[in-house]
């Protein structure tokens, strides 16, 4: 089929394909926990680029939750976080729109055979909600995608890709032409983790700050065909 012999494109989800908002972590996280949102504290270093149960757990441990609390709440979060996000619908589908290019680069990629999925530190459920509100789910196939409900460390989710894929596809992906397409210096380490290509997109952080993390190519946006030229030069770089 053509669409292997392209390859496979893993996209992050929140800051590559639609813009990062706290605001439902935090009102999810003030409602799992019971405590004021005003007193939802953020870790500084453990929020962009982490699963959600990372984050969650940091998070509520850093808003003055007992340690032990905040591991026990999060079995809660899952069911709080959809309750917040469906209230919330609207809001979310005026505010956290798509990035432009977003839809129209996701299409290109079909188009050229690609089959293209998510890794995301999100939890499944709330990812499938946020791609669908922000009408970028059609050419994704999700069930062979990875995401936080899946494992706490975003470096275990590679291998639920590939396990993934081969069922469902009949054969390994090959790292060569798998290619992480992602905005932040974990999804550049969880790809060199994985041994997949991988394309930054600098949305929240300048093509050079990413340059120090050494991504195979950069992107300023979501450009269609800069990105699919970025896609193919990571790909005959991982094939060197």
């Amino acid at each position: 089929m053509a669409e292997v012999k392209a390859g496979l494109i893993v996209w992050d989800v929140d800051g590559t394909l639609i813009p990062a908002d706290l605001r439902w972590l935090r009102r999810a996280v003030a409602r799992t926990y019971t405590i004021e949102e005003s007193a939802v504290v953020f870790p500084a270093s453990r929020v962009h680029g982490y699963t959600d149960e990372s984050i969650v757990v940091d998070t509520a441990i850093a808003s003055g939750v007992p340690s032990e609390a905040a591991e026990e709440g999060f079995s809660r979060y899952a069911d709080v976080l959809m309750e917040v996000m469906v209230e919330g619908e609207a809001e979310l589908a005026r505010d956290q729109a798509a990035y432009p290019g977003a839809a129209h680069t996701i299409a290109t990629l079909a188009e050229h055979g690609y089959i293209q999925t998510a890794l995301t530190g999100n939890l499944r459920v709330s990812a499938e909600f946020k791609l669908a509100v922000a009408g970028l789910d059609s050419h994704l196939d999700l069930d062979v995608g990875a995401f936080g409900s899946d494992a706490r460390e975003r470096f275990d989710l590679p291998a639920f890709v590939a396990d993934r894929f081969q069922a469902k596809y009949g054969h390994p992906i090959d790292p060569a032409r798998t290619v992480i397409i992602g905005d932040a210096p974990n999804d550049i380490a969880t790809a060199r983790h994985a041994g997949f290509a991988v394309v930054a997109v600098a949305h929240r952080l300048t093509p050079e700050q990413l340059s120090g993390h050494s991504p195979d190519a950069i992107v300023n946006e979501l450009d269609s065909d800069k990105v699919l030229e970025a896609v193919r030069s990571a790909q005959a770089i991982q094939r060197l």
